[in-house]
């Protein structure tokens, strides 16, 4: 493998947009992931990828895929 750098520990990563913002993950993130990493109480937030939203219960479930739009926002509640 002469003239060829080695990693041992090549780290795979994701841009996605947070809000507007473009941010670098790791590879295989989920929305769960993501959220928990923002300074909220991950309930107090709702969330959206690609303008379709995402329930809490089904973030964990949603690996976040190169070039993803995630949108935050407070929940509407009322009636």
């Amino acid at each position: 493998m002469a003239g060829r750098a080695r990693s041992d520990n090549p780290v795979s990563t994701t841009t996605i947009t947070l809000n507007g913002e473009s941010r670098e993950l790791a590879s295989g993130v989920n929305l769960a992931d993501l959220i928990a990493t923002l300074d909220l109480p991950p309930q107090s937030v709702a969330t959206a990828v690609n303008g379709e939203f995402v329930a809490r219960d089904a973030r964990a479930a949603h690996v976040l895929r190169e070039g993803d739009a995630v949108f935050t926002f407070q929940p509407i509640t009322g009636g």
